[in-house]
Parts: C-alpha cells; structure tokens; sequence
C-alpha cells in the first residue's frame, strides 16, 4: 500500500471536516486506513483510523493510537484482527466501501469506543444511547430507512419472555421464536422486568438466560428502528430499562446460553454477562453501521469490556459473522459447547 497522502479540505465544509487527516484513496469521509511504518503511529482524529500491517512480525505501536489493526496473519494476538495475505486488501476495501456509504456512523462509532473503556457500565451505556438518538435522526439513517420502510407490526398474543424457577436457579427465556426473538420494545420491556425480578431474588440465586428457537436473538425489530417521536425521551427509556445494563448488574450470577444468530442486540444484551457459552452453531454480527447507527442495545459498552474497542469496531463497521470459535479466541464466549 502507498504511504497515506495528506488531504486538506475546506475546515469550513461540515460534511468533509471529520476527513482532515492522512487519508489513503481507499478510505471514505468517516475512516482513514493508514499504512503503518514500523515506529510511527496514527494521531487522533474525528475519523476512524485502520491501521494496516502487510509484512513480518508485527509493530510495536500504540494500539490505542488505532480504532482498529488489520495484519495479514490468520491468528495475530489482540487488538489485531487478522486474515490470510490474500484477502487483506478485500477487507480493507470492504471497511473503506462501508465508511464511505455511512461516514458519520463509522466517525461517531470510532468516538463513542474511545470514551467507553475510560466510563463505568453505566456511564458507557449513556454515552452510547445519546450518539444513537442523534444518528436517527440523521440523514444516513433516514436514507435507510426510506430504502426499507417498516412493515404494518402484526399482533403478538403471547409473551415476549417465560420465567421458570426452578431449585435455586432461574431461567428466563425469549419467546418469540416466529421472528427469531427479535427485540421490539416489548420484548426489551418483559426482559427488564424479569431481570429486575431476578436481582430481587437475592444473591443465592442462579440466573440462566436462553432464548427459544432456531437463534438466540435476530437482533432488533426493524419495523421500530427510528419510530419513536421524542428521541430525548427514546433515550431515556434505553438507559432507564437497559437489559444490558441490568445483566451487567447480575454479575457472577447470570450466564448466557446462546446459539444460532446472535445479532445486534442478541450478542450486545449477554455480552454484559459475567459468563457466556455458546453452541458452535452460533454466530455474531454488528450490523447497525449498515443502517446509518451504531449499536444501541449496550453493545459499545459490553462487547469492548470483552474483546477491546478495536475488534469492536471491526466486528461494527464490517458487518461480517464472527463464528463461535473465532469469537472463543477472542474472549466474546467464554466457551462453546
């Protein structure tokens, strides 16, 4: 890859000042993808930064100085994220193609992930909703959802989430197997309450959470993305009634059994579990940036705590599947069954 060349657009041009910086050709407005030479480092800048490393053992760079590392080594050690020599400019085309279709998405993602390791739980949670109120509202959200309009919601008889108590444990299942337990806000509802419930229950008490079906959770409910009309208010309830958040409060208490599509919400909800083992058929996405946002199911403050900001933002701006035994090695389960 070329050494970067600089860029110098007009500080006054709103939609091109999160590019100042060194920017190769194969980078959008919201991401700089820098050829590493050994010693020298990325700055800080209002655009994501990927560093790419192509040959020999790999630097000794700051990695805080990157929102995300890519090397042409198959199994490198953390934060970098690693794949065989060939496919390494398809990837990092692939992070470029996706920065440019969202770019205030991949600039807002890269600064939220830098904030989240330096707040508690809780004020991570904060950081996070705040950013995803101010991405519905924005126009690369609005275009995606012009390009997917909501479907009428069909009525749903039965309950979003089943309790069962049994001994000294308490399972609490999703139940909406039909859309693959997808998260709307009655799901997210029920599941609050039942975690609440169980931080009731005392510290005797064994949590399980599993989800029923062919996969744990499909993620968010697409038909509500962005329906809410005050998002102030939209933003409170998500803090407010955080199953995340409220996982993150069992502690040793809660384990998350997952399996099949662990999307969006589905890997951002047990994240915040003190234990995680899934089955080896699930798989992980972040797919929000695709849509113009970032995760808003707790994700930028779960997932970083378990693998770092870096493979976070990789997982988030990609798009791609994670399997259960990359996920493994990267300390996203903590084991896979």
């Amino acid at each position: 890859m070329r050494k970067p060349k600089a860029l110098r657009p007009d500080p006054h041009d709103v939609e091109h000042a999160i590019a100042i910086g060194d920017v190769v050709e194969l980078g959008g407005a919201g991401v700089e993808i820098l050829a590493i030479d050994e010693g020298v480092a990325a700055t800080a800048s209002c655009a994501a930064q990927v560093g790419v490393w192509r040959n020999g053992p790999l630097p000794a760079v700051p990695p805080d100085h990157f929102d995300c590392l890519l090397c042409a080594e198959p199994r490198p050690p953390a934060p970098w994220v690693g794949v065989e020599s060939a496919d390494l400019d398809g990837l990092v085309a692939k992070l470029a193609k996706s920065a440019e279709a969202n770019p205030v998405a991949a600039s807002v993602l890269a600064q939220v992930l830098r904030m989240s390791p330096a707040l508690d739980f809780q004020g991570a949670l904060v950081a996070e909703s705040l950013a995803y109120s101010m991405l519905l509202r924005a126009s690369e959200f609005q275009r995606w959802r012009a390009s997917a309009p909501p479907k009428p919601a069909r009525s749903e008889a039965a309950e979003r989430v089943g309790l069962i108590v049994e001994g000294n444990r308490l399972t609490i299942t999703l139940r909406r197997p039909a859309r693959r337990n997808a998260f709307d806000a009655a799901m997210r509802d029920a599941l609050a309450d039942a975690l609440q419930i169980a931080l009731d229950m005392g510290p005797d008490m064994e949590v399980l959470l599993t989800g029923e079906g062919p996969s744990f959770s499909a993620g968010g409910d697409l038909g509500e993305f962005g329906s809410a009309k005050d998002p102030a208010l939209a933003h409170a309830i998500r803090v407010l009634r955080s199953p995340a958040g409220l996982v993150h409060r069992l502690g040793h208490r809660l384990t998350a059994e997952v399996h099949g599509a662990c999307i969006g919400a589905g890997i951002e909800v047990p994240a915040a579990a003190r234990r995680v083992v899934a089955r080896r058929d699930a798989y992980f996405r972040l797919p929000e940036v695709g849509m113009g946002l970032i995760p808003g199911a707790g994700g930028t403050a779960s997932i970083p705590r378990r693998i770092g900001r870096q493979r976070t933002f990789f997982m988030a701006l990609s798009g791609l599947d994670i399997d259960a035994s990359t996920a493994l090695a990267w300390g996203l389960v903590d084991e896979v069954v």
